[in-house]
């Protein structure tokens, strides 16, 4: 019988641990693989079988990796992750470098794509291939190099560099503070306000800026939607009053389609970070848009006259 010659273990075992790792799911793994679950425990079981040690943790609740299947985990997904950018470029003719950078959909509209021109002028034999969700769960890790997120600036797994700190504030369209100039700020809770859900977990809703505030309210009224954008049109079209995400909305008040409709302004209780997978090395053309963003983000500054 000939040995293979890196002693490796079946690929389609170690393709099928590597995705059901990487979802912590064998369902998501199998739908991946166009195979069935029962294909996928199979293929586990035998690895496990091969290596002598067990790879998940199996529990009621769901599988967890054990240290062997941490250890196994992070170096196939930076092996499959190399192979797949060798794959890109000798797909593209060996001339052209990929970079995937994964956002939510609000960032990119308000923030990234602003800036993203002189970066494409300036580095053009590097392609960037963007990951806009509002949902992080459809973000495959092993697929992204680089990512920027709303949060602590503590993921597992992950190195990450802060961007910029934020500040919140109400703002609406000029009709509407025209039309209630005269409410006082600590009676904003009163008004139609414009809720934003599932953009970002991590973002601060009107419960928790008025809790932080100190403004006391009751049930809270308005309309809810699940896209900032449409919010911010929303806002525009004088509907009501939206919290203003200073670094997002601020081209907007420059150009007056929005307005402050109070001085009330709190320091956001998160930051944005760029985020890197510790699980895989970045490549050099990753690495130059790593240092352009947060080089980017660092000169990217809001006058204090503003306030």
């Amino acid at each position: 019988m000939v040995r293979r010659y890196y002693n490796l273990p079946s690929l389609t075992a170690l393709a099928a641990f590597e995705a059901c790792a990487r979802h912590m799911s064998q369902k998501l793994a199998a739908t991946e693989l166009n195979v069935t679950p029962g294909a996928v425990s199979r293929q586990i079981k035998a690895l496990e079988d091969e290596l002598g040690t067990p790879l998940f943790h199996r529990e009621a609740s769901g599988v967890s990796l054990t240290p062997s299947g941490e250890d196994l985990y992070g170096v196939l997904a930076r092996g499959f992750s190399e192979a797949s950018e060798a794959l890109e470029r000798i797909r593209a003719g060996g001339d052209q470098a990929s970079v995937t950078l994964a956002s939510t959909n609000a960032f990119a509209g308000f923030w990234l794509m602003r800036k993203m021109g002189a970066f494409w002028r300036d580095n053009p034999a590097i392609t960037v291939n963007h990951m806009m969700s509002d949902d992080a769960t459809t973000f495959r890790r092993s697929e992204i190099d680089l990512r920027i997120r709303y949060g602590s600036g503590v993921w597992p797994d992950e190195t990450s560099t802060l961007l910029f700190k934020e500040r919140i504030f109400p703002v609406c369209g000029p009709g509407f503070a025209k039309a209630h100039a005269d409410v006082p700020a600590e009676h904003i809770a009163d008004l139609p306000l414009l809720h934003v859900d599932g953009v970002d977990p991590e973002w601060t809703n009107w419960e928790e800026f008025l809790r932080r505030a100190g403004i006391a309210h009751g049930p809270l009224r308005g309309r809810r939607f699940n896209n900032f954008s449409i919010l911010v049109q929303a806002a525009q079209d004088d509907q009501g009053i939206a919290l203003g995400w200073e670094r997002l909305v601020w081209p907007l008040l420059e150009k007056k389609k929005l307005v402050r409709c109070s001085d009330i302004v709190i320091d956001a209780p998160a930051a944005y970070y760029l985020t890197r997978n510790d699980n895989r090395s970045l490549s050099p053309a990753a690495a130059i848009l790593e240092a352009w963003l947060i080089e980017t983000a660092h000169r990217d500054q809001v006058p204090d006259s503003a306030f």
